[in-house]
């Protein structure tokens, strides 16, 4: 298992209510990806079917073709795609080699069906965010 995906999910805020065992569940799921400079790593408007959270590197978000903000180490993209598979919002680029941990929606479904404190924690995760905008 991936020490740093660990590390990593603790600071997602849809993963914040997470115990250490349930963020060691995701993470076993989870899978190294890597990019090198220059690669696109999403496409706005395709199907996006993964989550990712930034180990090292930086990426630029753009939406429309117009640069919105810049990720780094311990940001994350893609959490709706883990609930459904709608089209990407932005498009992002890896400005310098990136380091990821990816989880495709297929690997989190069954997850969360078959762990329902992950499923309910999750819930009232997402229901806060939503509350808060």
């Amino acid at each position: 298992m991936a020490e740093g995906a660990v590390e990593l999910l603790k600071r997602v805020p849809l993963f914040s209510d997470l115990d250490r065992k349930e963020l060691e569940r995701i993470a076993v799921s989870m899978k190294e990806r890597t990019f090198g400079a220059g690669d696109t790593v999403t496409a706005e408007g395709s199907s996006g079917v993964g989550f990712f959270v930034i180990e090292s590197g930086n990426a630029k978000v753009t939406v429309g073709g117009e640069d919105r903000r810049r990720l780094g180490p311990g940001d994350y993209f893609g959490e709706v795609a883990l609930l459904n598979e709608s089209a990407r919002t932005a498009t992002i680029t890896a400005e310098s080699d990136l380091k990821c941990y990816g989880l495709t929606s297929w690997e989190f479904r069954p997850l969360v069906e078959t762990q329902p404190s992950i499923a309910w924690k999750l819930l009232q995760a997402m229901s806060k965010t939503y509350q808060s905008r």
